[in-house]
């Protein structure tokens, strides 16, 4: 699919949620969905079964705007799975050893 100059620029000025609300977009991704069969393709990898959430871009869009509807830049992939991609994990408490210091 081709990338007009309008959702380049949506991309270049940081309004990504226009572009994830396009047309296009929405079009495209249901595209990756349907190919992947609704699969989270990294649980699939692991031989876990979860349904696919979100259609994750490998080449980030800010990064690579050209990409951004491109077919083999895409995966599809559970929240979970976007989320470790993403590093936005709540942040588990580490417990601190015990030592002779702290017991």
């Amino acid at each position: 699919m081709n990338m007009t100059p309008k959702l380049y620029k949506l991309i270049q000025t940081n309004q990504l949620i226009k572009f994830y609300k396009s047309p296009e977009w929405l079009e495209l991704r249901q595209v990756a969905l349907k190919r992947d069969n609704y699969e989270c393709q990294r649980c699939k990898k692991k031989r876990r079964y979860r349904k696919a959430d979100c259609v994750h871009h490998i080449k980030y869009v800010k990064e690579f705007p050209y990409l951004a509807l491109t077919l083999s830049n895409l995966e599809c992939l559970c929240n979970t799975c976007h989320n470790e991609e993403h590093d936005r994990l709540p942040n588990q408490k580490k417990k601190e050893p015990i030592n002779q210091e702290r017991w």
